[in-house]
């Protein structure tokens, strides 16, 4: 697939919408420029991390702070 987009004076361009969202991006994201000795370009999509991201990584059982507190004052082990 081929697409073009035009440099205004400020030197932005525009991510084309079936670009946009075949690769699920956004405002926040990151567009990374990669050149190589034959000056051609990569262009790659770096996702925003979001705390929901940072949370689904960690798998375990889930807690109840409350809970916990309570065990500990009556001497129990967690």
């Amino acid at each position: 697939m081929v697409t073009e987009t035009k440099i205004s004076k400020g030197f932005q361009t525009v991510v084309p919408s079936k670009i946009r969202k075949m690769f699920k991006v956004g405002p926040g994201d990151i567009v990374e420029w990669k050149t190589d000795k034959n000056n051609r370009v990569e262009v790659f999509f770096r996702k925003k991390i979001t705390i929901n991201d940072v949370l689904g990584m960690i798998d375990g059982p889930k807690t109840d702070a409350v809970e916990m507190k309570k065990r500990i004052q009556r001497g129990e082990k967690i």
